[in-house]
This record gives structure tokens, sequence and C-alpha cells, in this order.
């Protein structure tokens, strides 16, 4: 199963808008995308509320899974861009 481990960059967390584009880039992907938190939260990533009930702060660190597909590789690394920027 295609994972990656990623450390919240953005100095204010992750709020509305990059919560948004992470769930339309799980959305348009064919298999259920998980997030993971060290706390052991986990929630399907097409949720906005899930997601956003998380409290995702800076520093914070998430793991992301998907099953293997052609597609998985490149729709985690996108999910990760999101989550590391440093906004």
């Amino acid at each position: 199963m295609p994972t990656r481990h990623v450390t919240i960059s953005a100095h204010n967390g992750v709020h509305a808008r990059p919560v948004a584009e992470l769930v339309r880039l799980a959305q348009s992907h064919r298999d259920a995308i998980i997030l993971r938190t060290t706390g052991g939260a986990e929630v399907d990533l097409s949720s906005v509320l899930a997601v956003m009930d998380l409290g995702l702060a800076q520093g914070d660190e998430v793991v992301l899974s998907t099953a293997e597909s052609a597609e998985a590789v490149s729709v985690l690394d996108a999910l990760t861009e999101v989550l590391a920027r440093r906004d």
C-alpha cells in the first residue's frame, strides 16, 4: 500500500482552503485515501468535515495511504505538496 509521511508546514495549519484542495484531489482518485495522525485518528480524505475536525496544525505529522494503483504515487505526491506548503 503506497504511503507518505508528511509534516504540516503551513504556519496556520490546515485550514479551509487546503482542506478543500485535499478533498478535491482525494475525490478525483478512484480509491479511498486515508489520513492518519500520530495520535491515532484516521479519516477518509474525501470528507471535508472529517479533515477539518482533526484541527491539523503546523508541525503535526500525518500518514497518507491508498490502495496500489497506477495513479497512487501521483495523487499521494500532490496531496503531500498541499500539506507541506509553507503558506
